[in-house]
């Protein structure tokens, strides 16, 4: 396996559509939930990937502060299988990108969640109330790396 990380400008015609139609088939048709994935944010965001042979994962997006949210966030985070570890792998990579690229104070998320006990055992806390987003229960979740 392998872990991949490139700015949007520098990904491939081919990478590029291999992320958006895995993102696609979880995010719309798995998930049923018909909105537009494609958001304008990816342009400017680092895009994370595990793959093996050509086959992707597992999938994230690494944003600048103000560019998706208020703190350098994570978002996107997606497995092609579940309960395989991938997530997990991912993640973790995510983090160190995160830090390396823009050595924030705080990393931010939006979770579906469900999905909140695993992104607690990234060190993430949630903070405020849940909300809907594309008909989806969602929570803010914070990494504090300074004090």
């Amino acid at each position: 396996m392998e872990i991949t990380v490139k700015h949007f400008s520098e990904l491939t015609t081919k990478e590029l559509y291999e992320i958006l139609k895995l993102r696609s088939a979880i995010f719309v048709v798995e998930q049923n939930c018909p909105y537009l994935d494609m958001d304008d944010v990816d342009y400017d965001c680092y895009h994370v990937w595990l793959s093996e042979n050509d086959k992707i994962l597992a999938y994230c997006r690494i944003a600048d502060k103000g560019q998706f949210l208020e703190n350098v966030s994570i978002g996107r985070v997606i497995t092609a299988t579940h309960g395989m570890g991938h997530g997990a792998v991912i993640m973790e990579r995510a983090v160190k990108e995160a830090i390396r690229i823009y050595n924030p104070d705080v990393i931010e998320l939006k979770a579906q969640s469900y999905a909140e006990g695993f992104y607690n055992k990234f060190g993430f806390k949630s903070a405020g109330e849940e909300f809907l987003e594309d008909g989806i229960l969602h929570i803010h979740m914070y990494l504090y790396l300074k004090k």
